[in-house]
């Protein structure tokens, strides 16, 4: 590091590397600077960041940082998203290293959305914090935490893109829009309110059926040949050919129609690659009894802490709710849902007495 009086100012810079000259010039863009870019520049439909963004709790805006550029560096910063590298994406804590988490997938749906993105001239940011946000409020082990926690929310049951959006995310504070793009990542969901919301639909779709079968031939579950010829002679058996033929039949939509979708024979070749997944992963028998497993797990985990909200971390910032009680049920869910899942498993063992051998395994 070398330390010298900048020669036309009066101020001393440091630097990393001894005799660097590392120059910029030109000044910086404020936030306004750049919003006023984006506003003439960006596609007539995309979302347009201003001042410090539409959220719960006003805020004042940054003065460099665009109001989505913010809520990305949240997002990357909060323990909920670290959390997700510990989190399965199909395979509960996976011993092979090379088999996706929850992290993994949502770096690769920004990969896809962002990359949708910047060739639609949709707002790159919004798009890449609702990507890599949007699969926060997952539970440990898969989706059979939804099944698993449901019981204990009467009446909107678990959802993990609006438990993500409504609970798990709420301290960090985010943009309207980017907590809809989370809440309705899912196509079972209503429709995004925004295109970079829609973008990260088709992205995270696109995404996990590719890895995931990726993920299974690794595991020695499926080979390439398994893949059914409407799939495989639309898209190929590689998962980088795969992914770049669906991203450009996307961008084949938005230019053709100026709406985002996607074109066909990818269109069809998409959904019958996922309706194989299913059959084939995700319902085969062994996922079956592991997903039965998951449920009686987090189900012992979340009645035993809902029996001793004394002993969840929340208890030590308010009132406690009474022992059995639905707030105390909902306090347990809460935590239970936040966990790894090595950490979930442990308890079974340490809270719950399973043995080791009878816990959920991953292939």
């Amino acid at each position: 590091m070398e330390t010298s009086p900048h020669p036309d100012l009066d101020v001393v810079v440091r630097t990393a590397h001894q005799g660097v000259d590392a120059f910029v010039g030109g000044g910086l863009l404020d936030r306004e600077e750049r919003e006023a870019r984006l506003a003439a520049e960006l596609a007539p439909g995309a979302t347009r960041p201003v001042g410090a963004g539409d959220r719960i709790l006003p805020e004042e805006p940054d003065p460099f940082r665009l109001c989505f550029e913010r809520d990305l560096d949240r997002v990357k910063h909060s323990r909920p998203w670290r959390r997700l590298a510990g989190k399965c994406q199909v395979f509960v804590a996976p011993e092979d290293d090379h088999l996706r988490t929850r992290l993994t997938h949502a770096v690769e749906v920004a990969q896809v959305a962002t990359g949708i993105a910047r060739a639609a001239n949709l707002c790159v940011p919004l798009t890449e914090a609702i990507a890599l946000a949007h699969d926060c409020g997952h539970g440990p082990a898969g989706h059979a935490s939804e099944d698993a926690f449901s019981p204990y929310l009467p009446g909107t049951g678990y959802d993990h893109a609006v438990y993500g959006a409504d609970v798990t995310l709420a301290p960090l504070n985010l943009c309207r829009e980017t907590l809809d793009g989370v809440r309705n990542h899912s196509w079972r969901r209503p429709a995004p309110s925004t295109p970079e919301g829609e973008v990260v639909a088709w992205a995270d779709r696109i995404a996990y059926v590719c890895h995931d079968f990726e993920d299974a031939v690794r595991a020695g579950i499926l080979t390439p040949a398994d893949l059914p010829a409407s799939v495989r002679d639309v898209v190929g058996t590689d998962r980088s050919e795969q992914i770049g033929t669906f991203v450009l039949a996307v961008l084949e939509a938005v230019q053709r129609t100026g709406r985002i979708g996607m074109t066909e024979p990818a269109a069809g070749a998409l959904a019958d690659f996922r309706a194989f997944n299913f059959e084939r992963i995700y319902l085969r028998p062994a996922s079956v009894r592991q997903a039965e497993k998951v449920i009686h797990l987090l189900r012992g985990l979340v009645d035993h802490f809902a029996d001793a909200p004394h002993r969840l971390p929340e208890a030590a910032h308010g009132e406690v709710p009474d022992p059995g009680s639905d707030r105390a049920a909902a306090w347990a869910v809460h935590y239970v849902s936040g966990m790894t899942d090595r950490f979930a498993l442990g308890l079974g063992v340490e809270l719950l007495g399973w043995r080791p051998e009878d816990l959920p395994r991953g292939v």
